[in-house]
């Protein structure tokens, strides 16, 4: 037979030793979740990034393996010193692919809109100066008049 440990928390009446009979107000969460500190990258630049880190990833290993082979003196050296410098230059690529394709991302989906967003200042403004211009030529007109603006 189970007793309960002295001093654990299942302790009193109906208790049977474990947090089955712990109330779920006692009980913590394992998992608390927060708001996310910054936006979700988009995901064309998210594949881009993935992509990116891991062919960096791989260029570090082959440049490693190219260092150690020659302290080795290994056959092997002069083509992994060769294939790395290739590497490098493919590596350097793929990074300027994730800041080319987060710049077209942006231009082609708009600015983040933030309070000093030049654009949504510029996007409100033209939203009102498109709302005075509908509004004026109702308020003009006459009930019952022929719409011309000048007597005449």
């Amino acid at each position: 037979m189970c007793r309960p440990v002295q001093g654990h928390r299942g302790e009193g009446p109906g208790a049977v030793g474990s947090d089955v009979a712990m109330s779920t107000a006692e009980r913590r969460e394992l998992w608390v979740e927060e708001p996310a500190k910054r936006r979700r990258m988009p995901d064309p630049v998210r594949t881009a990034a993935v992509r990116a880190v891991l062919i960096v990833a791989l260029t570090l290993i082959q440049a490693m393996v190219a260092f150690l082979c020659t302290l080795a003196d290994s056959w092997l050296a002069f083509p992994m010193v060769l294939s790395s410098v290739g590497s490098t230059v493919v590596a350097t690529w793929a990074v300027l692919d994730v800041w080319v394709t987060r710049q077209v991302w942006n231009q082609r989906n708009g600015v983040v809109s933030v309070p000093a967003s030049t654009a949504r200042r510029l996007r409100k403004e033209r939203r009102q100066a498109r709302r005075a211009a509908r509004r004026a030529p109702e308020s003009i007109r006459r009930p019952g008049g022929t719409g011309q603006l000048t007597h005449g």
